[in-house]
This record gives structure tokens, C-alpha cells and sequence, in this order.
């Protein structure tokens, strides 16, 4: 198993000083309290501030650590500093078209604002930046049509158990959280299943999966010349697939994990 950093605590006198600040000027994804614990959610990364009586009010060393954010708007995070009366150590920088800027929080931790280059990033992930044409390709998505968003929801939620998110409104759409992938579903009122597999779930055990699923209410297709055993699973030759489709005719699938 692969060893993951996963979140960081700050001990601090004045933990609700210290929220204020990092809820105002770097809003989290998620912001919970356990206990003395304010559990502040960055994208997968936690941020923990604890209320602690044996620390300084003010970190002795703060240039020891410095506390990385990886921001869309480096000017919009600096704007909300500023109004904040934070302290600067290094002020906003273009380097190469990255922008870096390093500032304290109110313990006087260091916390340096990163907004990277589309080139830069991927010089990092060893990703090309975008095609010739200036499309991008790390965060590119797919979607496809349904006739019916509310049963569409409860298929993809509550069946196959996939988070969801829905947008609602008057552009009401679905987004199914795939990993680090979104896959967006839109109504479209003559909407026509696609004759091909729109959507592959890998699975360590196939059988298992369409069995469970079978309970869940989940038919498998079966079709004609194809060698499929009594669960619907191919099994004439390639990865083990099974095939079923969602309330709008969408075929799915449940493959063999490479």
C-alpha cells in the first residue's frame, strides 16, 4: 500500500482567530468541527487547527514550513489577504507566468499561494499543456444524454452508488464523481440511446459485481452469437464484460480490471 500524506495540523492559542482566517481568504471544499478540532477540507487534503495550551501565540520559526495552496486565482486569494490585513513575506511574483506569493496567518505560520501555468503544470505531470488548437486534455470531460434527470439520479446514486452531484435550475444536469473525473448527464427530451457502451465500470470480480448488482434490481443483457455464461458475463475471449443499461436505454458495462 502506498504511502500517503493526507492532512496537516496547526497547534495554535486561538484556534477560531485562526479559522476566521483560512475560511475568509482560502475558502475549503469542506469546513467541519470535532471535538476542539476545526477540520478544514483543501481537494483530498486536510487542514487541522487545534486548540493548544502548550504552543506560542506566535510561531517562533515560521520560515521552518511553509503551507502551500494551489489556487485557480492568485490574484483573487491575494485581494482577500489584503483585505484581511495579512503580513506579506514575498509579495505577488510572475515567474515565467506562474504566479507565487507568500504571506502569514495570523500565528504567523507561512503560507505561500501557488497559481501555476497551464505550461508549468504540465511540465509537472509530464502532460502536454493542450492540443494545437488550445484544448485542453488534463481536464477534459465526457457526458451524455437522458430522458429522465430524477430517474437518472436514483439509478446512478442510490443503485449503483456513485456520488452525485445535480446542478438544478434552468441548465439542471447530473454529474457523477468518477475518481478524479466527473462524467456530466444532461435531459434531452428526444433523447436516443447511443448503440455503444457509453460508460465501463472496472471490477476485480466481475461475477460479484453483476451478481450484487442483479440484486439491486440491475437486468444484464444478453445477445445473440455472443458467449455469455448464466450471469450475462462475455466470456468468449478478452477481458470479462458484462453489459446493462440505465433508466434511458444508455448501455453500461462492468469490465475485468486490467
Amino acid at each position: 500500500m502506498d504511502t500517503t500524506l493526507g492532512s496537516l495540523m496547526l497547534g495554535t492559542t486561538d484556534p477560531d482567530r485562526l479559522h476566521r482566517w483560512y475560511t475568509t481568504v482560502l475558502p475549503p471544499k469542506r469546513d467541519e468541527r470535532q471535538d476542539n478540532y476545526r477540520i478544514l477540507e483543501y481537494a483530498g487534503f486536510w487542514l487541522f487547527l487545534d486548540a493548544r495550551d502548550d504552543v506560542q501565540a506566535t510561531h517562533p520559526d515560521p520560515a521552518r514550513t511553509l503551507i502551500n495552496f494551489d489556487v485557480e486565482d492568485a490574484r483573487a486569494v491575494v485581494a482577500r489577504m489584503e483585505d484581511a490585513g495579512t503580513t506579506w513575506v514575498a509579495p505577488l511574483e510572475d515567474r515565467d507566468g506562474s504566479l507565487f506569493a507568500t504571506a502569514q496567518d495570523p500565528d504567523g505560520n507561512y503560507v505561500q499561494i501557488i497559481q501555476l501555468s497551464p505550461q508549468h503544470r504540465a511540465e509537472m505531470t509530464d502532460q502536454p499543456a493542450a492540443t494545437a488548437a488550445g484544448l485542453g486534455t488534463d481536464d477534459a470531460f465526457s457526458g451524455f444524454s437522458v430522458n429522465d434527470l430524477d430517474a437518472a439520479e436514483e439509478f446512478y446514486g442510490r443503485v449503483l452508488g456513485i456520488p452525485v452531484e445535480r446542478q438544478g435550475g434552468p441548465m439542471d444536469m447530473l454529474t457523477l464523481k468518477l475518481g478524479d473525473r466527473g462524467v456530466l448527464l444532461y435531459p434531452k427530451p428526444n433523447h436516443t440511446p447511443a448503440t455503444y457502451t457509453v460508460l465501463n465500470f472496472p471490477s476485480d470480480d466481475v461475477a460479484a459485481s453483476v451478481r450484487a448488482l442483479t440484486e439491486r434490481g440491475v437486468t444484464f443483457e444478453r445477445y445473440e452469437d455472443m458467449e455469455q455464461d448464466e450471469l450475462g458475463i462475455h466470456t468468449g475471449g478478452g477481458p470479462l464484460i458484462a453489459w446493462f443499461t440505465d433508466p434511458a436505454g444508455n448501455v453500461l458495462s462492468v469490465i475485468a480490471r486490467d
